[in-house]
């Protein structure tokens, strides 16, 4: 389209799209974190999202379509980056001195987390739709707590999450503060805040989910 030909207008919706997708994150962690505090209200929760026509006919595409669309002009940007780097003499430009490991690696940071969304769909999302709609087996509202936990019980899917959380803290704590750079948020008075903020943020969020994973690991160990 159009209002897409510009590098700032880029920018902007890739902001935009992340903020979706930090909104996302929350909501996802809080009833992940349910599993454990209240197996019961996890139960709930997931049914509700599970069964409810909003989310599944409009929430559920419009945020599959802002993770594509998030990752499609990420790339997007780094092509353009790197060749607008390309023009630069190698002395100008030292990549290492003028910014951040993570800001230099989202491309790759990005990718590992897109293949660790293509296990997750294909540990959660085709089973469920699998269950829903091609074997269309009675409703079960308390399947779900079951279904969660099982998936933590092999300790190489547990160190595959763990270690794909880690890169999205790494790609959250550029992307965050970034995001709001790029929409003009970012000016001298709430540097500071907004640094901090995106620090807090990414750790809690990813290291929130990281707790879920090795806490029901580790309790079927134990049990």
């Amino acid at each position: 389209m159009q209002i897409f030909k510009t590098s700032v207008a880029r920018k902007m919706a890739m902001a935009l799209s992340a903020f979706f997708l930090i909104i996302f994150l929350v909501i996802h962690l809080a009833v992940n974190f349910m599993s454990v505090l209240s197996p019961s209200t996890f139960n709930m929760l997931s049914h509700f999202m599970g069964t409810n026509p909003l989310i599944q006919f409009a929430m559920q595409p419009v945020l599959l379509i802002g993770v594509i669309f998030h990752f499609v002009m990420g790339f997007v940007l780094e092509l353009q980056n790197k060749k607008a780097r390309g023009n630069q003499p190698y002395y100008s430009y030292n990549g290492a001195a003028n910014a951040s490991w993570m800001s230099r690696n989202m491309a790759i940071t990005g990718m590992v987390i897109l293949g660790f969304l293509a296990l997750h769909l294909f540990d959660f999302w085709a089973p469920e739709m699998n269950y829903k709609y091609i074997e269309a087996l009675p409703a079960d509202e308390t399947r779900y707590y079951g279904e969660l936990v099982e998936r933590f019980h092999n300790p190489v899917r547990v160190g595959i999450y763990v270690l794909c959380f880690v890169f999205l803290c790494l790609h959250l704590l550029h992307g965050f503060q970034s995001a709001f750079q790029s929409m003009g948020w970012k000016d001298d008075k709430r540097k500071k805040f907004i640094s901090c903020l995106g620090k807090w943020y990414s750790y809690v969020i990813c290291g929130g989910f990281i707790f879920v994973a090795l806490f029901h690991f580790v309790k079927h160990l134990i049990a």
